[in-house]
């Protein structure tokens, strides 16, 4: 009996998505005689029933394009907005899944991705995942694709910053995407000869940012860069943000807890904008011109690298196979030169972040990298 899947693809967009998406298809209807449909727009498109067709000459031509041919939206299938409210959309997307008779539902993300997934399961829909994101921070695979092209194009932009900062005996700080996780941040840091590098996981200290660029003034380097991570923070900062959420579980009182949650959203958002504030704090203490560069969404665009393609290759034919042995509530993850199905619900809800002691932090410490700390 061919058996029938759908595909999705929800957050961000990540280079990759299109390889992982032409290797189930491809897999699934030339090996396993499957037919395969993709829904537009993530979560959404399911619910609306949104399809394409995901053969023949759709899943030609895609190995190399960017972003996600079937669109996608950040959009919750428990927190859904619909005509101008806020609604639980499962069910619906439980009867669109029955009503094209599909035997899985294949859906490529990051953290937030495998949660909703994970609800959908518990619907009794058989769901596989796939781990897709540029942060690298999906728990229990060794890398994710989206990663490495993104990793290329922020060590890419460290490379040219390094000539503007000698030329002009600047400090350049970099933002680098990564709200929760330093991956990218520490992975382009090293690879592009940062002098500092900040990352959510080690809260910096400004003076000790500002000693290290002294340091290398004194010794007759008249430049520095500094890699921050988005969602890097200070000691202070970090300090305020932990007693915050210690007051919120201590909290007993439901109007305590609301001004409690209040003043955390408050923290949380002060943060916006913390990279031109550093990068002032530095010029001030420094002495030394300051330069800020955003890379913001460039990180996420273009073709795939060829590590790219070839990790959502094996991961989507990978998808592929399990479907056809019938197994189901698992995400697919890379081990080495393999894969393996890990269950969701091992996954979903948790992140996978940077340990202090990571050989990448022991290696850029010992060449003299200052992580503020």
């Amino acid at each position: 009996m061919t058996k029938h899947i759908g595909i999705l693809t929800a957050g961000g967009d990540s280079p990759g998505l299109n390889a992982a998406i032409r290797g189930i298809g491809k897999a699934a209807t030339r090996t396993y005689n499957m037919s395969v449909i993709g829904f537009r727009d993530g979560f959404r498109g399911l619910m609306e029933n949104r399809t394409v067709r995901l053969e023949g000459n759709a899943l030609s031509g895609i190995l190399t394009l960017g972003g996600t041919i079937l669109g996608t939206s950040r959009d919750k299938p428990h927190k859904m907005p619909v005509g101008g409210k806020t609604l639980d959309m499962t069910d619906a997307m439980v009867e669109v899944y029955q009503r094209n008779h599909l035997d899985a539902l294949v859906c490529l993300g990051g953290g937030g991705t495998m949660k909703n997934a994970l609800r959908l399961m518990e619907k009794g829909l058989n769901i596989i995942t796939l781990p897709k994101t540029i942060d690298n921070d999906v728990y229990g695979t060794d890398v994710t694709f989206g990663y490495d092209t993104a990793l290329s194009i922020a060590t890419e932009a460290i490379d040219r910053l390094h000539s503007t900062a000698h030329s002009h005996h600047r400090i350049i700080v970099v933002e680098i995407m990564g709200h929760n996780t330093g991956w990218l941040t520490l992975g382009a840091g090293i690879a592009g000869g940062a002098d500092v590098i900040l990352i959510p996981e080690i809260p910096y200290d400004v003076e000790q940012v500002a000693e290290a660029i002294r340091q290398r003034h004194y010794q007759g380097k008249g430049f520095s860069i500094v890699a921050i991570a988005e969602g890097a923070i200070s000691k202070e900062d970090a300090k305020a943000l932990q007693d915050a959420r210690e007051a919120i579980k201590n909290v007993k009182d439901k109007a305590a807890r609301k001004v409690a949650k209040k003043h955390l959203k408050t923290l949380e958002a002060s943060h916006k904008g913390n990279t031109d504030r550093l990068t002032r704090k530095l010029e001030e203490l420094t002495h030394l011109e300051s330069r800020v560069t955003i890379l913001g969404h460039v990180q996420r665009g273009g073709t795939p690298s060829p590590a790219d393609r070839l990790l959502a290759t094996r991961l989507g034919t990978a998808a592929a196979e399990l479907i056809h042995d019938g197994v189901y509530g698992v995400m697919v993850a890379a081990r080495g030169d393999h894969t393996e199905a890990i269950p969701l619900k091992e996954v979903a809800g948790k992140r996978k972040t940077v340990p202090p002691d990571h050989p990448w932090i022991k290696s850029a410490r010992v060449i003299g990298v200052s992580f503020g700390d």
